[in-house]
């Protein structure tokens, strides 16, 4: 293992681990490359489906039934043609919308007026004064009724009563416009776009007249003029039915009791419904004060709500007529003559289906890169497979971390968007081409941030990727789904509160939607009227939400971020020890009152009897090493204990009961016991994947309570499974660990090759291969070599020759010995031969603490000062067995004993081994021995002996 002294380098700064990191990330990206390859194709195989069903569909609407209708108007005598004139006048229905139209052609304002069967009735759950009985529905006879309400009621009764003038005896529909401006006059069709005509005068459809009172002659067929060709109408007489109500919130009542509620007769559900409702407030003689409720759910099923229609301007001039007629006299009108579209320019008949569906669809394009394993799932991958706390105990910091990573993922979906963009744009979609891109590159880039600190807040909740990856899916597809088939109802709706809508689209996936539907929207528009889509300006528009949005989206991507640091820091959920909710204050505190809490309390121990002399030995060299410190010490443990809370009723785990250590420089301290002795728990408190329960550590002189990412730029770990990443190779790991402690240029390469050398990975390009395809040995070599590169001055390894072959494990212990010289290590083993041969100390933990300390050679003698002698005989033998064995040792104690096989232990003080051969041999000739055997005290007969004998708790803090 190369010897690079860490001191000289000192710690690796901000820009060398950011450098580290980044190498790292685009070596993990590289190796899915398909995996991102399949994701950058998706939204081009969608933008592809995309334009081959918008090319179908205008390959069928692009032919001369749509287009712009044409005729000639000047013939030669031969019969050819010698001017053709294209334009409305020449066009069917289906051809106006693509012709250019200078002058719209202008319409009669239109009420809207209920079905006949939905009309207002009075039934049991809606028994409001004035309405009529339900039997009219039969009839299909029932009025069209208005709700009034006002300050002065006398006023408003009497205004309502101007709502619907009587047709004039004289009115003959001549003058088509004027005509229509004397009446009210309106329909129960449901609105489309426009088509630059009110869709009530195409062929078809009925007109009603309101009226106080209906009488047989009012019915009439009249020629419609206000189409590109005349059309035969028929025009019916429908009641208008003034009611009076006492206050707006009753009408409000009504009406939402009207539209929600139940109806009564045996039609399922049937809507009581309203032509309007007016409160005419504080309307007097100086003043005309008015609100005025409308239908607007009847316009909800247009194509896209463009150009639709709203029949709101007939309703203003209705009550502005009446207050006119009610202040200056019968003889004095305020008409509404007509209504008409906006003039346009000739379009391509097209159908833009980017546009119609794009809201819906590019929402779940650029949202597919937030559960994949772009962003959240690659964040919880690490967390995890505790990668990420593997990387913060070889010195990473957050900083770092969290720039890197933020970039990494900024670069990523940037280069993902610019294709979509670009892609979409090359292909001739409408909804890319015709917005303005630098909004569009606005709101991605700001989406795109918002989209990262939202996988970067969730990812703190999660521990698991299939969790966080079926959540993500599900908010990936349910934002979608909810932003297309809800707050698009709620946007559409003229009458659902602005403020809820806001609410709403602080979801970020409803902050994506909106903003690609109002894209959508102005892309679609302009795609009909032949214009531009989007433009800088029109977000100044008071029904254009992209304002907002991006408004929102700001502010969101500003708290997200923070919060999501905040949380990560707090959170123990794959990333070591958490903090306290309140760790950023801690830096207005004085360490050295940190220090005396520690270690100022000495005094407070109590010892119990039952404490082993090296154990309360190895408690006083800690304490005086406290009073006078050494430098040459690597590790103090000083009264450390964990204590696990008990759950559910269940009494607390005490895991580690008051341990004391002290580890000098260049020696190898070996922890042996059995499984739940506490081990796992004593290596998790020094490593800071858990916080002590009380007392502490000092590595270095600093402490794992307050000092624990200073201590991890000078700690190495060898973690009992191996955390490394699969698709890395075994060098790009230890290049990316070695650039963590700072290692670079050629001295970085060095200490790689030879870590490689020496763990015998580097022959045959075994180091160059992914590490997926390593062997459970060869994965252990690596975790060793990880642990010890950049000289680390303290390391910790549990259980490092685990799954190695005799050859592997003499070679990784040869490696070992090699790193002690200049360094502490804490070794865990279940292996008393790979403890003898590595470990200067060897300490026995069970139940929570050191039942003895010491060499092993100590340890056997002390704990030992046996032989084991075993004879195997046949059973009838046995009893001569037992005297020889008592002449040889009075004090022997058989401690085995079945089917003629026996064991026994005899002091060494009372036996000389030439003894023992002498007697073995004179009872061969007396009787038949099939085997037998001497042996010296192993250290695993003292682990056991050590084991069986440990007595609960020995230091009580």
């Amino acid at each position: 293992m190369a010897d690079t002294s860490s001191s000289s380098r000192g710690a690796a700064g901000f820009a060398t681990q950011a450098n580290a990191l980044l190498r790292k990330n685009l070596c993990f990206q590289r190796r899915n490359m398909k995996t991102n390859a399949c994701i950058t194709v998706f939204p081009v195989f969608l933008c592809v489906i995309l334009v081959v069903l918008q090319g179908v569909i205008n390959h069928e609407i692009n032919k001369p039934k749509y287009q712009c209708g044409c005729a000639c108007v000047d013939a030669a005598p031969d019969g050819t043609c010698r001017r053709t004139e294209c334009g409305v006048e020449h066009s069917t229905l289906d051809q106006v919308g693509s012709c250019p139209i200078q002058s719209p052609t202008p319409w009669p304002a239109l009420v809207q007026v209920p079905r006949p069967e939905s009309r207002a009735v009075r039934i049991a759950s809606q028994p409001f004064d004035g309405l009529p009985d339900p039997t009219c529905r039969d009839t299909g006879s029932c009025p069209a009724s208005v709700l009034i309400t006002g300050m002065n009621r006398s006023l408003a009764q009497s205004l309502s009563g101007g709502l619907f003038p009587a047709v004039p005896p004289s009115l003959n529909f001549t003058d088509y416009l004027d005509s229509f401006s004397k009446i009210v006059a309106g329909s129960d069709t449901w609105t489309w776009t426009t088509q630059f005509i009110e869709p009530v005068f195409t062929p078809g459809h009925s007109l009603y007249v309101v009226q106080p009172q209906c009488s047989s002659n009012l019915s009439r067929t009249i020629s419609n003029k206000a189409g590109p060709v005349p059309v035969q109408l028929n025009i019916d007489c429908v009641q208008g039915l003034s009611l009076w109500r006492e206050s707006a919130s009753q009408i409000n009542n009504e009406l939402f009791r009207g539209y929600r509620q139940q109806g009564g007769g045996s039609g399922g559900r049937k809507t009581n419904e309203f032509i309007a409702g007016y409160d005419f407030l504080n309307t007097n003689n100086n003043g005309l004060e008015i609100n005025i409720w409308y239908n607007s759910t009847y316009n909800n099923n247009t194509a896209f709500n463009v150009i639709s229609l709203l029949r709101v301007p007939r309703l203003v001039n209705t009550a502005s007529n009446a207050y006119m007629k009610f202040l200056r006299g019968s003889g004095v009108e305020m008409l509404l003559e007509y209504v008409k579209d906006m003039p346009k320019v000739g379009t391509k008949p097209k159908f833009d289906l980017s546009s119609l569906l794009g809201a819906l669809f590019f929402t779940w394009i650029i949202e597919l890169l937030f559960p994949v394993s772009v962003i959240l799932t690659y964040l919880v991958y690490e967390k995890q497979q505790k990668l990420k706390i593997m990387m913060k105990m070889h010195g990473l910091k957050d900083e770092p971390y969290w720039m890197i990573s933020y970039s990494y993922f900024f670069a990523l979906s940037a280069v993902y968007m610019i294709v979509f963009v670009l892609f979409g744009s090359l292909i001739g979609l409408n909804f890319f081409k015709t917005n303005n891109y630098g909004i569009q590159f606005v709101f991605y880039f700001i989406y795109i941030n918002l989209q990262i600190a939202l996988a970067f807040f969730i990812a703190a909740f999660f521990s698991s990727v299939k969790t966080a990856t079926v959540v993500g899916y599900i908010y990936v597809f349910g934002s979608g789904l909810l932003g297309a088939f809800l707050l698009r109802f709620f946007v559409e709706s003229t009458s659902f509160p602005k403020g809820w809508i806001v609410v709403m689209e602080i979801i970020p996936g409803f902050s994506l939607y909106r903003g690609l539907y109002e894209l959508g929207q102005y892309a679609f528009s302009g795609n009909a009227m032949g214009t531009n889509g989007m433009e800088w300006t029109n977000l100044s528009d008071s029904e254009n939400g992209m304002r907002i949005v991006l408004i929102i989206m700001v502010v969101e991507w500003a708290i997200l971020l923070p919060l999501a640091f905040y949380l990560d820091k707090i959170s123990s959920l794959g990333s070591g020890a958490h903090k306290t909710p309140m760790f950023f204050l801690k830096r207005f505190k004085n360490r050295a009152v940190s220090l005396r809490r520690s270690f100022g309390r000495q005094g407070s121990k109590v010892v119990v009897e039952m404490d082993n002399p090296d154990v309360s030995q190895e408690r006083e060299v800690v304490e005086q090493l406290l009073l006078e410190p050494n430098a040459n010490q690597a590790i103090i443990c000083n009264n450390l204990k964990k204590v696990y809370h008990g759950k559910d009723g269940n009494p607390d785990k005490l895991a580690v009961r008051g341990l004391s250590l002290a580890l000098p420089k260049g020696q190898c301290f070996g922890m042996l016991g059995p499984n739940g002795a506490g081990k796992t728990s004593f290596i998790s408190m020094m490593i800071g994947l858990i916080p002590p329960t009380s007392g502490t550590a000092l590595v270095h002189g600093m402490d794992i309570n307050t000092d624990m990412d200073s201590i991890y730029t000078n700690m190495g770990v060898c973690p009992q499974h191996d955390l490394l990443w699969e698709t890395l190779t075994g060098k790009e790991h230890l290049l990316f660990y070695g650039r963590l402690k700072n290692l670079k240029g050629a001295e970085l390469e060095k200490a790689v090759d030879d870590s490689l050398k020496s763990v015998n990975l580097f022959h045959g390009g075994v180091g160059n291969k992914q590490v997926g395809k390593y062997s459970g040995g060869m994965k252990r070599r690596l975790s060793v070599a990880i642990s010890l590169i950049g000289d680390p001055k303290v390391v910790f390894m549990d259980e490092p020759s685990t799954g190695l072959d005799p050859a592997s494990r003499n070679n990784l212990w040869n490696v070992v010995k090699e790193a002690k010289k200049n360094r502490a290590i804490i070794l865990t083993t279940h292996s008393m031969e790979e403890a003898e041969v590595l470990c200067d100390r060897l300490g026995i933990f069970v139940d929570g603490g050191f039942q003895c300390l010491g060499n092993p050679k100590e340890l056997k003698a002390r704990y030992g000062g046996t032989y084991v002698f075993t004879m195997t005989t046949s059973s009838e033998h046995e009893q001569e067995v037992k005297q020889l064995v008592q002449h040889l040792s009075p004090s022997a104690n058989r401690i085995y004993h079945i089917s003629g096989t026996q064991k026994f232990e005899l002091p060494k003080q009372e036996v000389k081994i030439a003894d023992v051969f002498h007697a073995v041999e004179r009872a061969k000739r007396q009787f038949s021995i099939h085997a037998w055997g001497l042996v010296d005290t192993t250290l695993e007969d003292v682990f056991i002996k050590v084991a069986k004998g440990a007595q609960g708790v020995n230091v009580i803090a």
